[in-house]
């Protein structure tokens, strides 16, 4: 995840106007799209579904629009999501950025359109961003659009529903003292309670977040933002609640060098094994099991969801909610081919496939109902219904904050920093500007 400081965004302003805005099936105009000259051109497309079933739906892709835009040619780089973020942060360093690639909104965007990185797409896109309503709001600056989100979703734990059962567990955890007493029945029955890949710091961060989710109310988190002063004393409790929870020793064996979705060992890889019962992750997370087990199923019917517990004592709203999401954006120097490219990867065409083979969770309003997983059914209603919607803290707060921010967090998790510690490496990335 790429860190760049904040602009003003603090959240995604996700509400039933997500799915039910601009509900029309119009596309943007089917023209030709080749370099402005006539002459062919080739658009660099780096994406992150580098596991099936994402691989040969992305090649399909690709070739459809191929065979519909005679002399483009499109080069597909499938990458690991942390390899691709790795790639794309020395690629906004030298401006050398493919055409076609994935923003994330909040800072990251704030920097890369100060930089001149990332194309404006207000106008020429201008129909797309009308259907897909207020889930553009995450990657707007200063009233202008500038990428295309095609996943929207929030972070929950998933978890195996034999594994559960197996252990006693018949409702899902809304407290986090159920949430304490599901780990104690699943030890009880020699079963790994959660899996985390600290490896890559990212997932682990994600406790800390949802925790000062919980603990501070909207408008300090919204302050926050903006000011960058976290001397409320709630993302202290954030920090206790953490360390709470890390004390009751729930996860995964070697958990510190674990990573987040690479290979069958993984903490999407051991979920997806059957090899522990649950794992805080965000709506990708099915897509990514099927491409790590043999079958290419995942955990298939036994996939359960739940959210992120209530917090006792905190200010946060129980039911809001951490996610983001991703978009397509162009590069600013690309060809014209590239806004034909992402405006057909938002139709109604691809999201639907998209959806249906549980890639994400789609914004175009007329692939919502593609959405086969009763798992991630249960998200999207989730999502429909938060009252606020925050997202990622390192995406919101910017490269640089949200690095210490992670680096320190994941220090926790190893048992060499403190809450005050959080704040304090926070504060002083912050303070640095």
């Amino acid at each position: 995840m790429l860190r760049r400081r904040a602009a003003s965004i603090t959240a995604l302003g996700l509400s039933a106007a997500l799915v039910l805005a601009a509900c029309g099936d119009s596309e943007e105009p089917d023209a030709t799209s080749t370099g402005g000259d006539g002459d062919s051109v080739t658009l660099t497309w780096w994406h992150n579904s580098n596991n099936e079933p994402g691989v040969s739906v992305y090649e399909q892709v690709a070739a459809d629009f191929e065979a519909d835009n005679p002399g483009v040619t499109i080069e597909i780089t499938p990458l690991a999501h942390e390899d691709m973020l790795t790639r794309l942060d020395a690629a906004f360093q030298t401006g050398d950025t493919p055409d076609v690639y994935m923003e994330r909104g909040g800072g990251e965007l704030a920097s890369h359109v100060e930089a001149g990185l990332t194309m404006d797409l207000t106008d020429v896109a201008a129909d797309t961003i009308e259907k897909l309503g207020s889930s553009v709001d995450g990657w707007t600056n200063a009233d202008r659009v500038y990428a295309l989100p095609f996943s929207v979703g929030v972070v929950g734990f998933w978890y195996n529903t034999d594994l559960f059962e197996q252990a006693g567990i018949t409702e899902a955890p809304t407290t986090m003292e159920e949430l304490d007493a599901a780990v104690d029945a699943l030890k009880g029955e020699g079963i790994e309670p959660i899996s985390v890949g600290a490896g890559d710091k990212w997932p682990a961060a994600h406790y800390w977040y949802y925790f000062a989710l919980r603990q501070c109310s909207q408008d300090v988190l919204t302050e926050a933002v903006t000011s960058l002063d976290f001397s409320d004393p709630c993302f202290v409790a954030a920090g206790e609640d953490l360390e709470a929870f890390v004390a009751t020793e729930p996860f995964n064996t070697g958990f510190l060098a674990t990573p987040a979705q690479t290979g069958p060992t993984s903490a999407s890889g051991l979920l997806a094994t059957g090899q522990v019962a649950m794992e805080l992750a965000g709506h990708w997370e099915p897509g990514v099991m099927q491409g790590l087990t043999e079958d290419n199923a995942g955990l298939g019917e036994k996939t359960g969801w739940f959210p992120f517990p209530a917090v006792d004592g905190g200010q946060g709203d129980p039911e809001a909610a951490l996610g983001g999401g991703d978009a397509w954006a162009c590069s600013n120097d690309a060809p014209d081919a590239c806004v034909d490219f992402i405006t057909y990867l938002l139709s109604d065409e691809v999201q639907k496939t998209f959806a249906e083979n549980d890639m994400g969770l789609p914004t175009n309003p007329a692939a919502i109902d593609s959405v086969s997983d009763p798992a991630l059914a249960d998200l999207l209603a989730f999502r429909d219904q938060a009252p606020f919607v925050q997202l990622y803290f390192d995406t919101a707060f910017g490269e640089n904050v949200g690095g210490a921010m992670n680096d320190e967090i994941a220090l926790v998790f190893a048992g060499q920093s403190s809450a005050q510690g959080i704040v304090d490496a926070i504060q002083a990335a912050a303070d640095l500007g």
